[in-house]
Formats: C-alpha cells, sequence, structure tokens
C-alpha cells in the first residue's frame, strides 16, 4: 500500500496564481496574505512539486525595470534548479486590468488586442528563460454579453490571426519546440466566453497557419460548469493528439467557477480522468488549477496544496486495482467482444443479414459495472 507521498516522478504541478489566490471573490476581499512566487515556488520543491506553471504577471510585475525582471527571472530559475523543477507553461493576465474589459485579443480596440499580443510575446520570451516550451491561452475576457455590439465571425477571425501572429513570432525567434495551446471555457468573467469547449477549440485549431503547433489544456471545472463531462473532453484532446496540458481540480456542475481542490467533487468522473491518463501513458504535467478554500489561512495553503497531490496518487492507486480486478475485468472482456474486426466493403455489408432480436438480447451488465466500480472507489475491494 502506498503511503501517497509525492515524488517528482508523478510531475504534479501547480500554477503559481493557485497559491498566490488570497481568498477574495465578488462578494469579499482578501482574506489571508499575499504569498511571493518565490517563496511559492521553494515551498512547492520542498512538497514534492515536480514543475510550475504562470502568468508572466505573478512573478514580473507589469512595468518592472529590465533590471528587476531579469533578477526575477535568475532567481525563479536558481530556484526551479535547486529543487529539480521545471516550468511547463508561462502564459499571459490580459483579463484583470480593465483595459481588457471587453476582450484582448477580440478587442473592439486595434491598441488594446496589441498590448494583448505584447503579453503574450513578453510571456514567451520569459517562457524561454526560464526553460518552458509552452504558452497557454486563457482568453478570460474574450466573449461577450451584448452579441450586438460584436459578431462571432470578427472574433473567431480575430483569435485566428492572434495565434498566427504568435506563431510567427515563435518561428522568427527561433524558439524550437515551443507551442501555443487553448484553454476553453464557457462563460465567467463574460456571459458567454468564444471557444468555449474542447470541440469548438479544435475547430478553430484547424484553420491555423500551424494546426499541428497548437493544442488544448482542458480543465475539469471549465466543463462541469457547462454541463459536460470533463471526461469526455479530456478524452477528445488525447484522442486528437492535442493534449498539451491538463489543468485539475473539482467543480459543482453548472455552477460559477468553484476551482475546488482536486477530488472534492464528482469523484467517479475524476477517477476515469486518471485512469485515462494514466493507462494512455500520456507524460504531461498533471497540474492542478484551484484555489485553497477562501476560508483557508496561509497554512492551509499547504494543505490544499498536499491534498490536490493525495487524491491524484489515492485514485491512481484506485486505478490499479480496477485494472487487476477479476470480475470487472472479466465484465469488461464480456462487453468487448465479440470484435469481429473492422467493417466489410460496402457491398459485402449492403447483403448481410442480422437478427436484430438477436442483438437487442445480449446482456451489457451497465448496472453490475458500475455498481462494482463504485464499491472500489469507496474501499470496500
Amino acid at each position: 500500500m502506498s503511503d501517497f507521498v509525492p515524488t517528482r516522478e508523478d510531475r504534479f504541478a501547480f500554477g503559481l496564481w493557485t497559491i498566490m489566490n488570497r481568498g477574495a471573490d465578488p462578494f469579499g476581499g482578501p482574506t489571508r496574505e499575499p504569498i511571493d512566487p518565490l517563496e511559492a515556488i521553494s515551498e512547492l520543491g520542498r512538497r514534492g512539486v515536480w514543475a510550475i506553471e504562470m502568468h508572466v504577471e505573478d512573478l514580473i510585475p507589469v512595468g518592472s525595470s529590465a533590471a528587476a525582471r531579469d533578477r526575477l527571472i535568475r532567481e525563479a530559475r536558481r530556484r526551479l534548479d535547486e529543487y529539480g523543477m521545471a516550468c511547463v507553461n508561462v502564459g499571459a493576465n490580459v483579463f484583470s486590468h480593465p483595459v481588457f474589459r471587453d476582450g484582448a485579443l477580440t478587442s473592439h480596440d486595434a491598441k488594446v488586442r496589441a498590448l494583448a499580443m505584447q503579453r503574450y510575446m513578453e510571456a514567451i520570451d520569459v517562457g524561454v528563460e526560464l526553460g518552458c516550451t509552452l504558452c497557454d491561452l486563457w482568453w478570460g475576457r474574450d466573449g461577450c454579453e451584448c452579441d450586438a455590439a460584436r459578431s462571432p465571425l470578427e472574433a473567431f477571425k480575430r483569435l485566428r490571426e492572434g495565434l498566427n501572429y504568435l506563431q510567427h513570432y515563435i518561428d522568427r525567434r527561433g524558439y524550437a519546440g515551443y507551442r501555443l495551446a487553448i484553454e476553453p471555457k464557457p462563460n465567467e468573467p463574460r456571459g458567454d466566453a468564444y471557444l468555449p469547449t474542447v470541440g469548438h477549440a479544435l475547430g478553430l485549431i484547424a484553420m491555423l497557419d500551424r494546426p499541428d503547433n497548437c493544442g488544448l489544456v482542458p480543465e475539469l471545472a471549465h466543463a462541469r460548469m457547462a454541463g459536460l463531462n470533463a471526461f469526455h473532453e479530456v478524452a477528445l484532446a488525447l484522442d486528437a493528439g492535442r493534449l498539451f496540458g491538463l489543468h485539475l481540480n473539482a467543480q459543482k456542475p453548472l455552477r460559477f467557477d468553484q476551482d475546488l481542490r482536486f477530488g472534492a467533487e464528482d469523484l467517479k468522473e475524476s477517477f476515469f480522468v486518471v485512469r485515462l491518463i494514466e493507462d494512455a501513458g500520456w507524460t504531461g504535467a498533471r497540474t492542478f488549477d484551484a484555489h485553497p478554500y477562501r476560508t483557508a489561512d496561509r497554512e492551509e495553503v499547504w494543505d490544499f496544496v498536499t491534498g490536490c497531490m493525495r487524491s491524484y496518487l489515492i485514485l491512481r492507486e484506485k486505478v490499479k486495482r480496477f485494472n487487476a480486478d477479476a470480475e470487472i475485468q472479466g465484465l469488461l472482456r464480456e462487453l468487448h467482444e465479440p470484435d469481429d474486426g473492422p467493417l466489410p466493403d460496402p457491398q459485402t455489408l449492403a447483403g448481410m443479414h442480422f437478427d436484430w432480436d438477436e442483438l437487442a438480447r445480449r446482456r451489457l451488465h451497465h448496472e453490475r459495472l458500475d455498481q462494482l466500480t463504485q464499491e472500489l472507489l469507496l474501499g470496500i475491494r
């Protein structure tokens, strides 16, 4: 039995913004003292975390001098190296300042769009200096409440142009291996966000100049906010070869973005996400994009960090048991047989006879299989 203590080999990561979150919400201000980003890196390293993600502004405040910028990058890199950690994503905060209140890449104002591109370029440059190879774009303000104000056709065009511009920047700078990603979200802070799901984002990616170099970073809570199955969303990105990252957390469906500790809700769905990526041998970072409860003080932030990782490790252990459970695997073998291979050619298929009633009588065992899964998760198998 594992003691569920994380190691670098588990490839866990945290967004710096999750540690630096001070508990503010639309109805109240901060409830805990700030945590410095450099301190956050060191504290995560001491707890066996493998990597960080960040917005460039999490580390380098806007308006910092060149000397301060270089010092912060140098110190962040030193701390990452000290603990054998990596930086796996550097994005840009183009959603907090009022200048982005009506969008960043899709803003009506060309100067605001240019400012957003400048911030993403800076994120990519800083990412290169930190040994990172991914810029994940979450366009929190790129959406709408007033459809009369902007055509979605124009918005999609601007999103394509923005992604193509960044790709050309990467190519011109010679940043070999650097990639872009889209993080879909259905709503909040905007009433409706553009490209709300994995499927929407895949459609836009297919129209880019370099679709091979743009992927997805699905987030479990974002799928659940839309009432979707997060397991299916992640699977679609994986099947398309576009799972460039993954943000793990928990969420009550169809509510505001709660960003709860991973495993705090929807255990069964979370279990199947873990099983999906573990069985597929996916090697990306298992990044936790969640927030400690607003009731948490500074010390409880680290309880939150430990809890996210322990929940993943416990579910990973459950995956091993699921895959080794004789009754569960027997039902799955029966369910997946017979497999007669690929379809015959159309002429042969057109002449085949099927006994509809016989096919309908086949037992599927879904009730039993689901109950066994439930019992395994509840700890009695």
